[in-house]
């Protein structure tokens, strides 16, 4: 299986990019009632991984933080108080 084929099978949702790559979108319900976790994987036009990150949001579908996992892992960065 091609590497996009996974990424299509593994997303579900996408985005292509004016470069020829892809900005890949996963949800999921969260660890809390009514919060959510967002991941967004960004590629290049060869399906090489460019960032990966995880959004959370609380029961507002408010997003409160942001967890770069690559290039860097940055840990969770709380976006409001």
């Amino acid at each position: 299986m091609t590497p996009r084929k996974k990424n299509e099978k593994k997303f579900k949702e996408w985005e292509d990019l004016p470069n020829g790559g892809r900005r890949y979108r996963l949800s999921v319900l969260g660890r809390q009632p009514g919060w959510s976790a967002r991941y967004i994987k960004v590629v290049d036009k060869h399906e090489e991984t460019l960032t990966f990150h995880q959004e959370i949001y609380d029961d507002k579908n408010e997003l409160v933080e942001v967890h770069q996992k690559y290039p860097a892992n940055t840990g969770h960065q709380k976006v409001r108080a």
